[in-house]
C-alpha cells in the first residue's frame, strides 16, 4: 500500500515512530477512471506526458521557519514533482481545459495553489484572456520563469503570497480552477481558499473546476500487515511496547490498496458541490453500510475520492479508489481494533464523523463507530483516528 502531501502520515515502508517532527514527503497520486464501483466514470487518457521540472539546486529550508513556512515550502520541493508525474491527475485536467475551450475562450481564470503553474499553462495555451497563478510557496518564483520561459508572461501573472492576504489586481474571474484535494479528500487540502476565492472573486454563473467531489468508504482484509506493523508492538522480544500499538492504530496509513483485498461493496460518505458548499460543510458525519461480497476477514476500513468535472461538454473525472489507475493520493486505510469474520450478504454498520482539529486545523479528526452482528462474530466499538 503508499504515501502523502504532509507530514507525519504513516506508510508500510515507514517506521512507525512517535516523533511526531518527522518530515515524510508527502506524495501525490491520480486515479483513472471517476466513480466507485457503483458508479464508474469516464477514465482519463492513459498517454503518457513527460512534464519536466528544473533539477537546478534548491534552497533547503532552514530551521527557524514556521511549521506553516515549513509545510508549504517542503511540500513545493516535495510533492509538486509526484504531482506532475501522476499522469492521470494531470492529464485529466489537461484534457479538460484543451476539450473544453468554450469553457475558457476569453475569460479570467485564478489558478488557487498553482504550484509550478501548470495549469495556468494549459489555460493559457487553451484560450484564456488572462491567469493568475496564486502561489504561496517559494515555487511561485520558479512558476515565474517558467511561464517566462514559455512566452506567457502577458497572459499569466504569478502572485506570490496567501489568497487571503494577496492584493489582488482584478474585481472579478469567470473560472476558478485548482488541485486543492488532500488524502482522504480534506487532509491538508486548500478547500477553504478555494472557497474564499469563490465568494470573493467569482462572477455569478461563473465556474469552479473541479465542481464535484465524493468521498466513498469501504473494508479489506489485511491480516499480514496488521501483524507485522501493529500487532508486532504487543510483545516485542518479552517486552510490552502496546503504547507503540495505540499510536499506530491512531494514524491512518495512506497507502495503495491491492483491489483483490476489498471484502465489501462501496458506500458513498459525502458529496460536495464546490460551487454551492460552504466552508463548514467539510466537517460531517455520515452513516455508512458495508456489505460483505464474500465470506472474508475485515481488518480495516479504507476511503477514497472521486472528482468530477461536470461543466465540460462531455462530464469528466477520475477516482482515487482500489480498483482505478493510482494516484499519489493512493486510499486512507484505517485499521479495526477487532477482527471481523464476515459472510457473504452480512454487513458492517456505522456513523464516520470527520472534523477539522481544533489546535491544527490542517489535521484532521475522525472517529467511527461501528457495529457487527453476524453468524460467525459479532463486534461494537467506537476508534478515533488522527490524520497528522
Amino acid at each position: 500500500m503508499g504515501n502523502n502531501k504532509n507530514m507525519g502520515m504513516l506508510t508500510k515502508n515507514d517506521k512507525i515512530t512517535t516523533n511526531n517532527n518527522m518530515v515524510l514527503e508527502r506524495q501525490i497520486e491520480t486515479l483513472g477512471a471517476l466513480g466507485s464501483p457503483e458508479s464508474p466514470m469516464i477514465v482519463p487518457s492513459s498517454d503518457d506526458v513527460t512534464l519536466d521540472t528544473m533539477d537546478g539546486e534548491e534552497e533547503l529550508v532552514g530551521s527557524d521557519q514556521t511549521s506553516a513556512d515549513y509545510y508549504f515550502d517542503s511540500y513545493a520541493h516535495f510533492g509538486k514533482r509526484e504531482m506532475l508525474k501522476d499522469t492521470v491527475r494531470t492529464k485529466t485536467y489537461q484534457n479538460v481545459i484543451y476539450q473544453n475551450s468554450f469553457l475558457f475562450k476569453d475569460k479570467i481564470v485564478l489558478d488557487v495553489g498553482a504550484g509550478t503553474g501548470i495549469l495556468s499553462l494549459f489555460c493559457a495555451k487553451g484560450g484564456a484572456k488572462h491567469v493568475y497563478a496564486v502561489e504561496c510557496s517559494a515555487m511561485a518564483d520558479t512558476a515565474k520563469e517558467i511561464v517566462k520561459a514559455n512566452g506567457f508572461s502577458d497572459v499569466i501573472t504569478v502572485l506570490k503570497g496567501k489568497i487571503e492576504e494577496i492584493d489582488f489586481p482584478t474585481t472579478h474571474v469567470d473560472i476558478i480552477i485548482s488541485e486543492w484535494m488532500g488524502y482522504f479528500l480534506l487532509f491538508e487540502n486548500m478547500l477553504n481558499t478555494v472557497l474564499y476565492a469563490r465568494d470573493k472573486w467569482l462572477v455569478p454563473g461563473g465556474v469552479v473546476l473541479p465542481d464535484k467531489t465524493s468521498l466513498y468508504l469501504t473494508a479489506i482484509e489485511d491480516a499480514e500487515y496488521k501483524q507485522e506493523k501493529i500487532t508486532f508492538w504487543n510483545q516485542v522480544y518479552g517486552f510490552d511496547m502496546s503504547c507503540i500499538r495505540k499510536q499506530a492504530m491512531l494514524e491512518p496509513l495512506v497507502d495503495t490498496v491491492d483491489a483483490n483485498q476489498i471484502v465489501t461493496h462501496s458506500t458513498l460518505l459525502k458529496t460536495m458541490d464546490i460551487e454551492k458548499m460552504t466552508a463548514g460543510d467539510a466537517s460531517f458525519s455520515a452513516p455508512f453500510k458495508l456489505v460483505a461480497s464474500r465470506n472474508d476477514f475485515i481488518h480495516a476500513l479504507v476511503a477514497y475520492f472521486d472528482v468530477t468535472f461536470s461543466k465540460c461538454h462531455k462530464a469528466t473525472g477520475f477516482s482515487t479508489g482500489p480498483r482505478s489507475r493510482p494516484t499519489h493520493w493512493k486510499q486512507t486505510v484505517m485499521y479495526l481494533e477487532d477482527v471481523i469474520t464476515i459472510c457473504e450478504g452480512e454487513a458492517l454498520t456505522g456513523i464516520m464523523s470527520v472534523s477539522q482539529n481544533k489546535k491544527n486545523p490542517r489535521d484532521l479528526d475522525v472517529t467511527v463507530q461501528y457495529s457487527f452482528n453476524g453468524k460467525r462474530s459479532s463486534a461494537s466499538r467506537t476508534q478515533h483516528y488522527r490524520m497528522r
